[in-house]
C-alpha cells in the first residue's frame, strides 16, 4: 500500500479511498483508459467480493467507498493491474508522449517497472457511521460539479451519481442503506 501512514485495519467498516495518477497527469480523461478502471472495479466486485458503494473517476484521480476482506492486497493488485493494461493501451495506441511522461515520473526506487502510473497508496479512511459514509458519498458525487465539469451529479458519466438515483450507470454499485 505505499509508504502511506493510512491504513486499513477493521475491515468490516467501509472505507473511503483516494488514488491519484501520478504528478497528475490526466490519463483517465481519455476514455480507454477510464474503461480499463470500470472493468477492474466490476472485477473486484464479481470475483474478489469487494463491495463499492459509490465511486468518481476524474481526470488525473478517483475516489471511491469500499469494502470487504483483504481490501488494502486486493485494491492493490488492481492498480497494479490498471497500470500494465493503460501502459499497454497507450503502447497499442502509439501514444509516445504519454509514456514518456509517466516513464520520466517514475520513483528512483521502482526499480522493477518502467512506468509509475499512481502515485504510492490509497489514504483509506475508515467510515464507521452511516453519518460519514453519507457525507463521502455526497462529496464524491459532488466532485465533478465543484470542477465545473458539470451541473448536476447524475450528468457526470464516470461515477455512481446515477446509480442512487435509480438509473443504470456504467458499472453497479451497492447502494448504501445505513
Amino acid at each position: 500500500m505505499g509508504r502511506s501512514r493510512y491504513k486499513i485495519h477493521e475491515e468490516h467498516y467501509p472505507y473511503f479511498i483516494t488514488s491519484t495518477i501520478k504528478d497528475g497527469l490526466p490519463l483517465l480523461s481519455n476514455p480507454k483508459l477510464a474503461k480499463i478502471f470500470l472493468d477492474s472495479f466490476t472485477f473486484l466486485q464479481a470475483e474478489r467480493k469487494i463491495l463499492i458503494y459509490g465511486y468518481v473517476i476524474m481526470e488525473n484521480h478517483f475516489h471511491a467507498i469500499v469494502k470487504g476482506e483483504d481490501l488494502a492486497k486486493k485494491l492493490r493488485l488492481a492498480k497494479s493491474f490498471m497500470a500494465r493494461k493503460m501502459v499497454d493501451t497507450l503502447r497499442d495506441g502509439r501514444n509516445n508522449k504519454l509514456l514518456s511522461q509517466i516513464e520520466f515520473r517514475k520513483l528512483k526506487h521502482k526499480l522493477k517497472c518502467d512506468y509509475q502510473v499512481w502515485e504510492e497508496g490509497l489514504h483509506p479512511k475508515q467510515l464507521f457511521n452511516d453519518v460519514l459514509v453519507t457525507q463521502k458519498l455526497e462529496y464524491i458525487h459532488l466532485n465533478p460539479v465543484k470542477r465545473g465539469f458539470v451541473d448536476r451529479p447524475e450528468h457526470w458519466r464516470y461515477s455512481s451519481a446515477r446509480n442512487y438515483l435509480g438509473v443504470k450507470g456504467l458499472i453497479p454499485v451497492t447502494i448504501y442503506s445505513g
